[in-house]
């Protein structure tokens, strides 16, 4: 029992390390999009509209991650492998979908996504990472 505990643990431990860094590299390409620093307009400025894009961008990564790993099927280093590989394709298909929503609308959308007066835009940009994130997982499986 506990040799497989510690087993267990250091497999989750792994998964969530990976986890953690893909949602990191997802804060990174939200941080490029958008016009500031988006720890100064989250925690300091207290933008809703950066929180809502950066939380849906986060969530849509979560989404994959866990996808890849119930589609691993206990096989560690396909899990961890499948895991990552489908966290970047999500990542580079949801900067392309925010680089097609931005020359689809009118503005420049990363700097309407920062605006201090919510926006009705983020709400679709972010509709946009969650889909996007839910399409890979569905693609996984």
């Amino acid at each position: 029992m506990l040799p497989n505990l510690a087993t267990d643990l250091l497999v989750t431990l792994a998964y969530g390390v990976v986890g953690v860094v893909l949602m990191g590299i997802g804060y990174a390409l939200v941080d490029v999009a958008t016009p500031g620093r988006l720890n100064e307009l989250i925690w300091v400025q207290r933008n809703r509209n950066a929180a809502l894009l950066l939380a849906s961008n986060l969530a849509g990564v979560g989404i994959i991650v866990v996808a890849a790993i119930a589609a691993s099927e206990d096989d560690f280093v396909a899990g961890i492998v499948s895991a990552s590989a489908y966290g970047i394709l999500g990542l580079v298909i949801m900067a392309g979908a925010f680089v097609l929503l931005d020359v689809a609308t009118p503005g420049k959308l990363g700097e309407i996504l920062v605006e201090s007066e919510p926006h009705p835009a983020v709400w679709v940009s972010a509709v946009v990472h969650l889909a996007t994130g839910a399409v890979i997982a569905a693609a996984i499986s």
